[in-house]
């Protein structure tokens, strides 16, 4: 045998005197073949190089045993985590990942869905750009079950995994802000997606829970920056220009709440540069528990974002509607920590 001729399930047979049935069915751990069989078939496979026929191997299960996996920005803490959980654990049910990386872009996560059909994935997990909800449809129709992730299109009717944005920013407020707290801004990314709404619908039930005025709580907007239509990865530089031109010695907010500790940076730098202290006169609350957040001075004080585990649910509701397809909806929203650090006294 040539090194550029695939070993096959028969070279692996003739090799050990063995019918390519019984070699087939040790090395999917089917029954009726013995332990030391087995082991002598999984000696023999990998000492030829034997790897299985993916394509074969569809046309008789009618699987593929491949999930999509469509992301806007793995460069994003929360999303490397997520991707990395639901490898393991696709790896674990016997599913391959193919990522697709859409940058919050709608060409591209139009693009990413037709490539999924033409591959003919088993199922597909997402998180949608949210400009256009209905091109999750066509892979509805083709009958490849589709799992949200982190961001929720209620509309379609697609099964979804998160977590409980709303509730975390509202708890998390009320229990960091003194009592005499009566300013808190809210710097917010300027993303039209559920996450953004949710948090902000969390900062305004805490701020009612308060006794605080909206009018004196204002909701900033940090410009997202954008090349062609996709979002890039946050900079501490896009909060710091909003913070650095609205905070001064003499109008500065009680606690600011950012969308994402990359902005808690910015923000820092900006109270420092105007002769204040975090959190003597502007106590700061992040969001994600992002790996610097720990090591900043003061120690920032964030919510932890259950990475893993939104994977791990949302990769055995996926492989459980491949399944059994049918069903209602599921929507399921995982609760978030508070991290208490020294950004908040």
């Amino acid at each position: 045998m040539t090194r550029s001729q695939r070993v096959t399930l028969r070279d692996v047979a003739d090799q050990l005197g063995l019918s390519a049935n019984t070699v087939s069915r040790a090395l999917a751990g089917k029954d009726q073949v013995s332990e030391s069989t087995r082991a002598r078939v999984a000696a023999e496979a990998k000492r030829l190089g034997y790897v299985p026929n993916s394509h074969a191997r569809s046309l008789v299960s009618g699987r593929t045993m491949v999930v999509g996996l469509v992301i806007t920005n793995p460069s994003n803490p929360f999303y490397a985590a997520l991707i990395s959980a639901i490898e393991r654990q696709c790896r674990a049910g016997g599913y391959s990942v193919l990522l697709l990386v859409t940058e919050d872009s709608a060409e591209n996560e139009e693009r990413a869905v037709q490539e999924l059909l033409r591959f003919g994935v088993d199922g597909v997990l997402g998180v949608a750009t949210e400009s256009r909800s209905d091109v999750w449809d066509g892979l509805r129709e083709a009958n490849i079950p589709v799992v949200q992730l982190s961001r929720d299109i209620a509309d379609r009717g697609l099964d979804f995994v998160g977590i409980d944005v709303e509730s975390a920013i509202r708890d998390a407020v009320v229990r960091v802000a003194s009592s005499g707290t009566r300013r808190i801004w809210l710097l917010e990314e300027d993303l039209r997606v559920s996450t953004v709404s949710a948090r902000i619908a969390g900062f305004r039930r805490a701020l009612d829970d308060l006794g605080i005025a909206h009018d004196r709580s204002p909701v900033l907007k940090v410009p997202t920056r954008r090349t062609n239509g996709a979002s890039l990865p946050w900079r501490p530089d896009d909060a710091y220009a909003l913070a650095a031109s609205l905070i001064t010695p003499g109008n500065h907010p009680d606690l600011v709440i950012t969308a994402n500790d990359y902005f808690a940076l910015g923000v820092y730098r900006a109270i420092r540069e105007c002769g204040l202290t975090v959190p003597g006169d502007v106590r700061v609350l992040g969001y994600g528990d992002h790996p610097f957040a720990a090591y900043l001075e003061p120690a920032l004080t964030t919510i932890r974002l259950p990475a893993d585990e939104v994977g791990t649910t949302a990769v055995d509701l996926l492989l459980r509607r491949i399944v059994d397809p049918d069903g209602p909806r599921a929507c399921i929203r995982l609760p978030a920590e508070l991290i208490e650090r020294r950004s908040t006294g």
